[in-house]
């Protein structure tokens, strides 16, 4: 069941990455306050790139591990980037944006999850109108107390548990085809036997030691037929 979040997990940049701990971050889908996700003009970003070069205030951390969508699904965290910033009259601004390839156009960058849930109403109230004014503010230096880009590091810890994982059935047959491996058979052989039995009393004879030989005759050493 759809539970209309995504989920970030980062390690923590703001105590320099010096925790291995992932904190959990949770963002309200836009599909739950605009009928569509909506595109990001390339501008934005390049604006903000500038910034980070310029201003000590703006900064970008590889840190993001995972994310989990509305209904619980992992996704490539490769085409995601997570701002998280707050303004100098204390406002906090936190959105997440994806790279998609929309039919024949360009790669282009669309905004898929934001919070708090202040923002939800002024997004649900005004749109696209809302969209550029908050977005023209964090593109503003001397309005912002902070700036951070979050970008994916490395692979998700989805994909890592995914590459080592094992089937608890298929681990269960190899430790018993190894034990049988290992095992001799009840006649003392590493391979099953195909030794002829005797057609009276049905004894699995194994081997010519396993007969006696008299006059040219194989005799069964349990019941003495002979052959």
């Amino acid at each position: 069941m759809s539970n209309q979040f995504f989920t970030i997990y980062t390690l923590t940049p703001w105590d320099n990455l010096k925790s291995e701990q992932l904190s959990e971050v949770k963002l309200l889908s836009l599909k739950n306050i605009l009928k569509s996700y909506p595109v990001i003009e390339k501008e934005f970003f390049e604006d903000l790139i500038s910034n980070m070069y310029k201003q000590e205030h703006y900064s970008y951390n590889e840190s993001i591990k995972r994310i989990t969508g509305p209904n619980n699904e992992d996704y490539d965290i490769s085409s995601f980037i997570f701002l998280w910033a707050f303004d100098k009259q204390k406002r906090m601004f936190q959105f997440l944006f994806q790279k998609v390839k929309l039919q024949s156009k360009p790669t282009q960058s669309i905004l898929v999850a934001l919070a708090p849930p202040e923002l939800a109403k002024l997004f649900s109230e005004h749109g696209k109108d809302a969209i550029h004014r908050i977005f023209s503010l964090l593109n503003t230096p001397k309005n912002i107390q902070f700036l951070m880009i979050l970008a994916p590091k490395g692979k998700s810890v989805a994909e890592e548990y995914k590459f080592y994982k094992i089937d608890p059935s298929k681990l269960a047959q190899l430790k018993n085809a190894r034990i049988l491996g290992n095992m001799p058979n009840i006649q003392g052989q590493w391979f099953p036997n195909f030794a002829p039995r005797c057609p009276v009393c049905n004894e699995l004879l194994v081997g010519l030691e396993n007969y006696r030989i008299s006059g040219g005759k194989i005799i069964c050493p349990r019941c003495g037929y002979q052959k």
